[in-house]
């Protein structure tokens, strides 16, 4: 497992500055004062004025400074080291007050004892976790009474969708599997044009049950559950992108959920 997250954070040192230059990211608009949320999570978040939000699995903080911007006080963490430094960078270089720790999740306990109002995570985060139990045990520990979690993400029946298959749905990864599954390729999700050094990562497959019942076994109430039938990034090659910058597939009847949003509250 040790050699697992290794290439895994090795990979993801590697795309951070790829990432920070690409257009999906718009790191040149976020300078300028554009937020990096999207509809989803700004209209399910409501009003964060005031509050303290950790953000698991940040990145190199967009989103983490962007709530920031909207009157939170943040807390980001991610494992990678360049994308904390990046992120800290930034907070520096746009004056926006955050905080940034580098840690695995799993060990997060370690290193950080505080209640947050809010618990934040988004897009492309589920996949990278081996456990998905012991997430929801760190993620609700941090929970605050009255507090909530919250997470809009891939969703598990539309990331079994095989991408290499253009004019059709096809499954092409399984539901239900408790091994990681190794992935060799040069290019990432942004720009299959790029040429990253570090080819080998590995992703893990969890179920909505899984994901749903982890945060109801450590106290957390379910509030919603919502479902959408587009994406976040082009998970396939007969998306397009709406004007609300999620990509919708071409031929409507595929119709299937893609991405998910999750909130679950500690009672007082």
């Amino acid at each position: 497992m040790d050699q697992i997250k290794d290439a895994n954070r090795k990979r993801w040192d590697e795309r951070v500055h790829h990432n920070a230059v690409s257009r999906f990211y718009d790191l040149k608009g976020f300078k300028e004062g554009n937020t990096s949320l999207k509809r989803i999570e700004i209209e399910e978040l409501g009003d964060v004025s005031g509050k303290s939000i950790l953000h698991l699995q940040c990145h190199f903080g967009m989103d983490t400074l962007s709530l920031a911007r909207m009157g939170a006080k943040v807390t980001g963490v991610d494992f990678s080291g360049e994308a904390i430094s990046l992120a800290r960078s930034l907070s520096e270089e746009l004056g926006i007050k955050a905080r940034f720790i580098q840690s695995d999740i799993y060990k997060l306990n370690e290193v950080l004892d505080e209640d947050f109002d809010i618990v934040f995570t988004s897009y492309g985060v589920l996949c990278w976790l081996s456990d998905i139990d012991r997430w929801g045990d760190i993620a609700a520990s941090f929970v605050a009474p009255g507090g909530f979690f919250y997470i809009v993400e891939n969703h598990p029946f539309g990331i079994m969708i095989d991408e290499h298959v253009e004019d059709r749905f096809q499954v092409g990864y399984p539901y239900f599997y408790n091994d990681p599954l190794r992935f060799e390729d040069e290019g990432t999700y942004i720009d299959p044009d790029q040429r990253l050094e570090n080819k080998v990562s590995y992703e893990w497959t969890h179920t909505m049950g899984g994901i749903m019942n982890s945060l109801i076994r450590n106290g957390l109430i379910i509030e919603f559950l919502h479902e959408f039938p587009f994406s976040f990034f082009p998970i396939h090659p007969s998306m397009r992108e709406g004007d609300d910058d999620y990509w919708y597939f071409k031929d409507e009847n595929f119709n299937v959920p893609m991405i998910f949003s999750l909130k679950a509250s500690r009672p007082i």
